[in-house]
């Protein structure tokens, strides 16, 4: 809302009252998390904005795995998994004027170095702090995910979707050739996830032979079996 020009990052220490989807909360604590926001202000239509978060994905997914030495998957859309738990989750926010974007923020939260979590969430996070067995320099790791997120995003702009990426992306993909839960507002229902489209939406097979579709923002997958 300042002007700040596109390619701003603003990385907080701590958040006060850090947001997940849906209006959840984040918890943030201080000294041991990474909590930013990239400012981008692109020129194309609005509607191509939501696969930001999927490439944001990608290079996070990239840098934990390279700085950690341990792998780290992407949960649809954009949720990054270490063994099974999440590890990281990426909100994005847009401002829209005329149908012009004026401008896009990423925000991401990655447990880095915390060692417990609050009853609500324990079961289902983690840390690269726990999952590497030793303590991560956070200015790296950030460092990393800013230099992969060019790239992709330099390849993003070029075609506007995600053909460029697709491949990659989905080897990436935790969820890839699972069976998925869809939780819809219509009714929740199963199926087989064969990955994503170059516009960035889930292809889940049901056991009929129907392909759907899953768009980003309007349903949660998670797997049949537990979180992944």
């Amino acid at each position: 809302e300042e002007g700040h020009p596109t390619g701003t990052l603003v990385v907080a220490e701590k958040q006060e009252a850090g947001r997940g989807r849906r209006g959840r909360g984040f918890e943030s604590p201080a000294g041991v998390g990474i909590f930013m926001t990239l400012v981008l202000k692109p020129d194309f239509a609005p509607d191509r904005a939501s696969m930001l978060t999927l490439i944001a994905a990608l290079a996070v997914s990239k840098a934990i795995s390279e700085k950690t030495g341990v792998d780290a998957g992407i949960k649809w859309p954009n949720d990054i998994v270490m063994n099974g738990r999440k590890v990281c989750g990426i909100l994005t926010e847009m401002s829209t004027e005329l149908m012009e974007i004026q401008y896009v923020i990423p925000g991401t939260g990655i447990n880095v170095n915390q060692m417990e979590f609050p009853d609500d969430i324990k079961a289902t996070a983690t840390s690269l702090r726990i999952e590497s067995g030793k303590i991560q320099k956070r200015s790296e790791i950030i460092a990393a995910i800013m230099e992969a997120f060019e790239g992709y995003y330099d390849t993003f702009i070029e075609t506007q979707d995600m053909s460029g990426l697709i491949e990659e992306y989905n080897a990436n993909l935790v969820n890839l050739g699972n069976e998925v839960c869809v939780l819809d507002p219509a009714g929740e229902y199963r199926g087989v996830s064969e990955g994503i489209n170059k516009e960035g939406a889930l292809l889940v097979r049901l056991s009929d032979g129907t392909l759907k579709e899953i768009i980003s923002g309007e349903v949660s997958v998670r797997g049949v079996y537990g979180y992944v």
